[in-house]
Formats: C-alpha cells, sequence, structure tokens
C-alpha cells in the first residue's frame, strides 16, 4: 500500500466540470492533505487569438481532434511543475471509450502509484501521436468508465479520482469499510455487494431480514454472501461464467446450484460455470 500524498493533475478545456473534487470525501482528502489536486486549463498553451485547441482530422471524416502542440506543451509544463515540487513517477491517465475498462481492481493499482495526470479530451479525442509520446516516459493507462460514449473526458475524471481517493490510507473513517464492496479484491473480486439495511426495523410494513437482528456473526456473513450471489447473478451473471470454481466453497456452489449454475463438466467452452438452459431444467 502507497503512503504519503497522491498528486492528481487535469489537464482540461473545462476546468469548472472538476469542482466537484472539492466536496464530499474527495475535498476532505484534498484539506487533510491525502490528495493534491492541480487542475489546468489546456487553453493556457495556446497561441492564437481564438486560443484554438482542435482541427480538422487528416483522412477526412466527421468532427475535430485535439491538436498535439497545446496538449504537448501543457503535459511538459505540468510534468516540470511536478518533479520541481517533489512529485516522482507519473502515470498517465487518458480517458476514453476505446480504453480499457475501468474496474476496483485497476482502481487499487493507481492508488498505489504517487502521481496520476490525467488528459480528458473532447471532441473525436487527442491527436494518437501525443499519447505515443508520453509513452516512451511514463506508464499510460488508457481507460473506459462503461460502453457509453460522452461529450468529454472530465466525468471519467470525477468517477476515477473517486473511487482512487477513497482507497488512500485514512480517506475513509472504517479503514475495513471497503472490504465488502462490490468488486473488492479477495472474496468479493467478482461480486456485486447484497441489499443493506438500517434502522428502523420495520418501515411501511417491510421488515428487516430477521438473521440480521440475530447476533449471529457467522449466520450474517452467509446471509450476505449469498446475498451477493444472489444479486450478482441476477444483474452480472458475466461475471460468474468468467469465476474460477475454486473461489466458491461448498456453501457457495449450494447457492448457485439453487440459483441453476454449475461448473462446465466438459472444461470451460463457454465459461467457468454455467447456467441451466430452461429445457433442462424442465
Amino acid at each position: 500500500m502507497r503512503h504519503g500524498t497522491l498528486r492528481v493533475d487535469v489537464v482540461t478545456i473545462f476546468p469548472e466540470y472538476l469542482e466537484p473534487l472539492n466536496v464530499s470525501l474527495v475535498g476532505k482528502a484534498r484539506a487533510r492533505g491525502q490528495l493534491n489536486v492541480h487542475v489546468h486549463d489546456l487553453r493556457e498553451w495556446t497561441y492564437d487569438r481564438h486560443n484554438t485547441v482542435d482541427d480538422t482530422p487528416y483522412g477526412g471524416g466527421p468532427g475535430m481532434v485535439m491538436k498535439t502542440d497545446p496538449w504537448g506543451d501543457a503535459l511538459d509544463s505540468v510534468l516540470a511543475d511536478g518533479y520541481e515540487t517533489d512529485a516522482h513517477g507519473p502515470a498517465l491517465i487518458v480517458p476514453t471509450p476505446s480504453g480499457r475498462p475501468f474496474t476496483q481492481e485497476l482502481a487499487v493499482e493507481l492508488s498505489e502509484r504517487p502521481w496520476l495526470v490525467f488528459t480528458p479530451a473532447r471532441y473525436e479525442g487527442i491527436d494518437r501521436r501525443v499519447i505515443d509520446e508520453y509513452a516512451t516516459r511514463m506508464p499510460v493507462y488508457e481507460v473506459s468508465i462503461g460502453d457509453y460514449v460522452l461529450a468529454g473526458g472530465e466525468a471519467a475524471v470525477l468517477v476515477i479520482t473517486e473511487a482512487v481517493a477513497r482507497l488512500l490510507p485514512g480517506v475513509l473513517g472504517n479503514a475495513e469499510s471497503h472490504r465488502d464492496d462490490s468488486f473488492a479484491p479477495g472474496a468479493m473480486a467478482n461480486l456485486l455487494e447484497g441489499p443493506v439495511y438500517t434502522k428502523p426495523p420495520a418501515w411501511r410494513d417491510r421488515e428487516i431480514p430477521e438473521v440480521l437482528l440475530s447476533g449471529h456473526h457467522g449466520k450474517i456473513a452467509r446471509w450476505r454472501r449469498d446475498e451477493a450471489l444472489k444479486r450478482t447473478t441476477a444483474n452480472r451473471p458475466d461475471l460468474i461464467e468468467r469465476c474460477d470454481p475454486s473461489a466458491f466453497d461448498k456453501k457457495d456452489r449450494e447457492m448457485l446450484s439453487i440459483l441453476g449454475w454449475f461448473p462446465d463438466p466438459d472444461g470451460e467452452p463457454h465459461g467457468r460455470f454455467w447456467r441451466r438452459p430452461e429445457a433442462m431444467e424442465e
């Protein structure tokens, strides 16, 4: 686990979009000095009266492409400033729908780095030569937060930064809070967290599950595990299909069988677990 302050630099043409980084857990982490955030306006590195950051794409086609010079000059300046203030080990984070999926595992990996530099793009994206240039200087993570396209990458920066910041030591009030999160490394790596409840015990004729009032920690843990399996099989069956059968104990397998899931008896042609077709169940 990393120690000390995480530095985050964001270069954008909409600095105001990053204002939410001043509130909630991220804002508190900044106030305590655990997270050092710098937001930079890309247009400060333009040199024409229109502050142009884009141009038409080579090869034709719709849309505009963000230019090399503003991005190159901006990143050089940001990196130089970081090194002058004793930041080291930068990694470039490029939000893009064509990147690798952003996962809890990747959030953990990024939380262990000392310095993240974000390049949220607009239009059709940044001239590829910029990414290739900085890939020779530092690790580059091209990251997608989902299978959809946004108007720009700033929303992705907010998502990634919050997911990473909450993993920093001391940011959460309870250091164990993220242990049972959906996708958390370990027992929850490929599962969704089940439902949660608080006081009062009855609300509008709806009562909380009796087991949660039992005080029996073993039974409660089992109930939570079963609920996680139920939610995952219902909402994200693809996660179950990717699981190694050895990740499940006997009780897990019993619940999965009740839900209609079994280890593939003929190997793994369609995944490590498979759901019994309705025709076979009949």
